[in-house]
């Protein structure tokens, strides 16, 4: 078991020091070398070393030096060594250093005394401290400050010692004496503060008699005051009324801690509405004040708890919160428009989206590397409000129609999408959303995105003169057909056989090349290289439309194209009186998927077509062939009736998930009801009155037994011994991140007094016991609650396992209980939660570590081994 250790310094263990040398160094008269001697024997000491003889050489001639570094790290030494022997009693040459101690609290250095005191307060042995104290008590009185303030600290240390209250018994009369007269604050702030931990009506008396001069405190002082706050009303809530004025106050206090710390009690103790509103408003103060961004994710974190329990207050503040996007960390803009979206109502939304739609022009400017992500977020916010608040989606879809080319291909996705529902759910856009999207189709860049526009094109072109515009636009975007004649296929194949040269093309002369962009360059040289930059041929638009991703080998958008190109054409035939014009049309969607399909199989792309695609494209050619009423309702209304179902679904299953959430727990009907019309209002304030109200609303709904959930705390607690053996055990363990806290309550079953009982506990696995348990001595049939921390290193399974260790009276042996070992599951570290599809695959495709799969593509090392032999195939 390790030991509790109160200093920690880093240690190379590539240098190690040795003994001998530390030694020599410690008794030559160099100061430096004794320092540096000091420092490495400490070091040593705190890696598990053992020095057993250094201790009389560092009395001999480390002790005796007036060198302020030397007498610092002589008690840095004194604090880490071990100072008792196996039974706890104190070893005989500890006497040595008393006198030594006590020189140092009479020294005329102030800064000796004062390192002696802070010493003191890291002692436990009362052996080596009851000597002491008389003059301990005597710094109590000095004229600096410094030592003042490390002598209070002193004393309570001393009086929180298992005998403290013996050697100490008047300290909290003299310390409330010098609190009284005091004027150092942080001598001030540690008398309060060893009234507050051990005596804490003299801290409450002192507190409520200087109640007026609270907010001209210092902040160290106010924020113990805070602290004292929350422990008083924690036991006896029905005192908190005369506490919550004093937070108010502090409210005001120049310090930006005190302030929050001021806040988060408010929300804590109080329900009244003045009272939250005022912690809200101090809360949005600081998230703009901070410039520091941890500071504002834990102000947001805040916010958002206020958010889930007091949401009218929040409402108020939606615009207060929303300034928080000015600033430029992601990670705090999306907090805020978490909390926003959640704090949305008819009254504030078309603030909130005109908000939204400034910071979306804000984004265009393109000074932020991350202005695609944070584009992507307000789109995602925006699609929100509109889905909630559908008058709204005219305000804004044209605005983002114009980022369907972004270069951020998710944040275009989300676009396209949300144009894809609002079109759906409002009628009344649709002609407006189908003219812009035909106007910025040639904009878009993603195949995803223009798979999705294609189906918007084909599903709600509807009018004659929206149908043609639409053929129109997709044959503009396609470009000059075919894409690759038959002849010139047959060169390329020849001129293939040539070479194998990896990244080249070489081309026969007077005829375009296609290149990895899915441009075009011309060659003189019959059988040179193509290295010069690509030129754009007649009839084909820039990288980034149909034409470029067809090229490239994006087949699946081919058929997405063949398919918008039959609903296309069926709905001319119900549009258009013309049978000529619609023959036209036919004949020039099928020569489009015609050409789609010779370039497919072409062997000038890397890959040819894939077989869904071309059967897809195959069976668009056998519809145009062959219509019918049946065809024509499959494809003109089904797929359109299923996307309204997928609508449909989604917003029940919304609905269905804010219902659960807004499930709260009731009060049982035997509860006592509290009638506060019926009290006694006489010296309660506004404040109070509302306080009480609000007290009356939670036990009535609930909120006060909410968070004790009795039945899953049964889950979580394991029996450690029999209902048979003499003293029983259980434990109920709480995981928390990498934490896990063993609350062990164990019961004496006899009759007899139990000494020296204790829970030795050890671990298996990444699994570490922070601190051992104490001893204890447990009465006849009583218990006793006992708590023991453990750190996790990685979240794998482990064991802890124990026994528990106790002596009778009657008996000199000890006597031993096996416990039964607690398994920790990784499940426990667990938590559930729910993403959308669309951020799982961003997150799993960000993840390359998870997914990618290494091999060797022997194809590839073939292909370059006959690449580096032309010779072979001449």
């Amino acid at each position: 078991m390790e030991k509790s250790c109160t200093l920690l310094i880093h240690f190379d263990k590539g240098t190690p020091a040795i003994a001998n040398e530390i030694k020599e160094a410690l008794e030559g008269n160099d100061v430096p070398a004794k320092i540096d001697a000091m420092r490495k024997a400490i070091m040593l000491l705190l890696n598990g070393e053992t020095l057993p003889q250094l201790f009389i050489i560092i009395v001999r001639y480390v002790l005796p030096s007036e060198d302020h570094t030397i007498q610092k790290l002589l008690l840095l030494y004194l604090e880490i060594i071990e100072k008792t022997d196996a039974k706890g009693k104190v070893l005989p040459e500890m006497i040595l250093i008393c006198q030594n101690l006590r020189n140092n609290l009479q020294h005329p250095n102030e800064y000796i005394r004062g390192v002696t005191l802070r010493f003191l307060c890291r002692l436990n042995e009362t052996e080596i401290i009851e000597p002491l104290i008389p003059s301990v008590l005597q710094n109590l009185e000095h004229r600096h400050p410094f030592i003042r303030r490390n002598a209070i600290l002193a004393v309570m240390s001393i009086f929180k010692l298992p005998q403290g209250e013996q050697l100490l018994i008047d300290a909290p009369d003299m310390i409330e004496k010098v609190l009284s007269t005091e004027q150092d604050p942080s001598a001030k702030r540690n008398a309060f503060l060893m009234l507050f931990t051990c005596a804490q009506d003299r801290a409450v008396n002192y507190l409520l008699t200087h109640v007026d001069r609270v907010s001209e405190w210092g902040e160290l002082l106010q924020m113990v005051v805070l602290e004292l706050i929350r422990k008083v009303c924690r036991t006896n809530r029905g005192e908190k009324g005369k506490y919550i004025k004093i937070i108010i106050s502090l409210l005001n206090a120049p310090s930006t801690a005190v302030i929050y710390e001021c806040a988060g009690t408010l929300v804590s103790l109080s329900s009244a509405p003045t009272a939250i509103r005022a912690a809200a408003n101090t809360y949005c103060q600081l998230l703009l004040s901070q410039s520091d961004n941890n500071v504002k994710l834990i102000v947001l974190d805040q916010l958002n708890e206020l958010k889930s329990s007091h949401r009218d207050i929040m409402i108020d503040l939606i615009m207060d919160v929303l300034r928080a996007l000015s600033s430029p960390n992601l990670d705090i803009r999306r907090k805020t428009l978490d909390i926003v979206l959640d704090l949305i109502t008819p009254r504030n939304i078309n603030e909130v989206v005109l908000m939204l739609k400034k910071e979306v022009v804000k984004t265009q400017s393109g000074e932020l590397e991350k202005n695609g992500e944070y584009r992507q977020m307000l789109i995602q916010a925006i699609h929100s409000c509109a889905i909630k608040f559908p008058e709204v989606a005219s305000t804004v879809v044209h605005l983002l129609m114009d980022f369907l080319g972004d270069s951020n291909v998710a944040s275009a996705i989300d676009v396209v999408v949300f144009v894809r529902e609002i079109i759906e759910t409002n009628p009344k856009l649709r002609v407006s959303i189908i003219t812009r999207l035909l106007d910025t189709f040639y904009q878009i860049r993603a195949a995803r995105v223009c798979s999705c526009a294609l189906w918007i094109i084909g599903e709600y072109c509807l009018s004659l003169s929206e149908v043609e515009s639409g053929m129109a636009t997709i044959k503009q975007c396609l470009g000059e057909l075919p894409f690759y004649s038959v002849s010139e296929e047959g060169e390329a194949t020849d001129a293939s056989k040539k070479t194998l040269q990896a990244n080249s093309i070489t081309v026969s002369s007077k005829r375009p090349a296609i290149l990895a962009d899915g441009t075009y360059a011309t060659q003189s040289a019959a059988s040179e290289t193509a290295f010069s930059p690509p030129t754009i041929v007649q009839g084909s638009l820039a990288s980034g439309n149909i034409r470029s991703l067809l090229l490239s080998g994006d087949f699946f958008l081919g058929a997405v194209v063949a398919c918008t190109l039959t609903k296309l054409v069926l709905r001319l035939e119900e549009v258009q009186p013309s049978k000529v014009e619609v023959n036209k049309a036919t004949m020039q969607g099928l020569l489009i998927m015609v050409s789609m399909l010779q370039l497919g199989q072409s062997p000038v792309l890397p890959h040819p077509i894939d077989n869904d695609s071309y059967d897809r494209i195959v069976l668009c050619m056998r519809l145009l062939c062959n219509t019918g009423d049946e065809i024509r309702r499959i494809w003109l209304q089904s797929c359109r009736q299923s996307f309204v179902k997928m609508l449909s679904e989604k917003q029940l299953q919304e609905t269905e998930e804010l219902k659960a959430k807004a499930q709260v727990s009731h009060a049982q009907p035997d509860d006592l009801i509290d009638f506060y019309h019926l009290k006694s209002r006489k010296g309660m304030s506004q404040l109070e009155l509302e306080d009480e109200v609000q007290d009356d609303l939670k036990r009535a709904t609930g909120e006060f037994v909410k968070d004790a959930d009795d039945a899953n705390k049964l889950n979580r607690i394991l029996q450690l011994t029999g209902f048979s053996d003499p003293v029983y055990a259980e434990a109920y363990v709480t995981v928390h991140h990498y934490d896990i806290v063993l609350d062990v309550t164990i019961i004496n079953r006899t009759k007899e007094t139990l000494q020296n009982l204790c829970v030795e506990l050890a671990t298996m696995g990444d699994l570490k016991l922070v601190e051992r348990p104490q001893n204890y001595t447990l009465a006849p049939e009583s218990s006793k609650q006992i708590k023991a921390n453990i750190k996790v290193s990685s979240t794998e399974t482990g064991v802890i396992f124990g026994n528990i260790v106790y002596e009778t009276s009657n008996v000199l042996e000890r006597t031993v209980v096996v416990l039964n070992d607690i398994h920790i599951d990784i499940m426990d570290y667990i938590s559930p939660a729910v993403c959308t599809d669309a951020a799982f695959r961003t997150m799993w495709a960000e993840f390359e570590w998870e997914n990618k799969v290494y091999f060797l593509n022997y194809f590839h090392y073939y292909y370059y081994q006959l690449a580096c032999q032309p010779t072979c195939f001449l």
